[in-house]
């Protein structure tokens, strides 16, 4: 049998951690295929010997193209995804359908199609971007925790599925990552003057600001995810959950151990509390 395909498929790569995860992997000599919707925000990795291709985790055909153009994938990284913020009850659930369409149903689609090339060559890792927000809940966050929630879960089924295939499954939890992700999940807040319009404004406030303040030293670049998913790549047992940055850390270690009430009780000295 011929050595398994070393081609690393990456979604989500304009900017931020999909753009460092590509560079890094690429300077450690994997052939890297590095995708967004719009390719011709993937000049810079072009020119540092990435593979660029145009690729929409909410289409099907863009999805299948790609995989096509690859050919076998041996390591999948389900990076693009995005952060819907406000009440759940504000929020219209056309904007609901399509943070799942990108966080969830998209890579569940992408990681169907590339499967039976791994399975076949009996070797492969699936990697997924998750979030501490896969392991706690900030109030204004429902949406977008609950499609971290979800990719907890689904990497767990994952993993036990594809083990005897050879095929790892490996989950990364990321704390705050200094990016633009920030103000685009403060972008994303509904500008309404309903019931929740102080609240959502404090989320947006709080959600740009954390980015940006003091909080943000317990954060990290999107190098540091992506040389974590190096390492992940070059263990021969590689660790179901990799945790990212001191955030990540504590607060899920902060979560583990507080109650439910008492996470709420200190989540109210943060955010107002919606009331008539």
């Amino acid at each position: 049998m011929p050595d398994p395909s070393k081609a690393v498929l990456i979604t989500g790569c304009s900017s931020g951690i999909g753009a460092a995860t590509a560079l890094v992997l690429k300077r450690s000599g994997w052939t890297v295929y590095a995708t967004a919707r719009r390719p011709e925000t993937l000049a810079e990795l072009e020119r540092a010997g990435c593979v660029t291709l145009a690729l929409d985790v909410t289409d099907e055909d863009s999805m299948r193209a790609a995989v096509d153009q690859v050919g076998t994938v041996g390591v999948l990284i389900n990076n693009a995804g995005y952060s819907q913020s406000g009440a759940v009850e504000s929020v219209p659930v056309d904007d609901v359908r399509r943070q799942f369409e990108t966080n969830v149903f998209g890579l569940i689609r992408l990681t169907q199609l590339v499967l039976p090339g791994m399975r076949a060559q009996r070797w492969g890792k699936v990697v997924n971007i998750g979030s501490m927000g896969g392991r706690l809940t900030f109030p204004g966050g429902g949406i977008y925790h609950a499609t971290k929630y979800a990719l907890e879960a689904l990497s767990d089924a994952l993993r036990f599925e594809l083990r005897g295939f050879g095929i790892d499954v490996i989950l990364i939890e990321p704390g705050l990552i200094v990016t633009r992700f920030g103000e685009t999940a403060a972008g994303s807040v509904q500008d309404s003057e309903g019931p929740y319009a102080d609240f959502n404004r404090t989320v947006a406030k709080r959600t740009e600001n954390v980015y940006r303040g003091p909080l943000a030293r317990l954060g990290g670049p999107p190098d540091a995810v992506a040389e974590t998913i190096a390492k992940a790549l070059d263990a021969k047992r590689p660790k179901a959950r990799y945790r990212v940055t001191p955030s990540a850390r504590i607060m899920i270690g902060q979560r583990r151990v507080l109650p439910d009430a008492a996470w709420d009780a200190m989540m109210r000295t943060q955010f107002p509390t919606p009331r008539s």
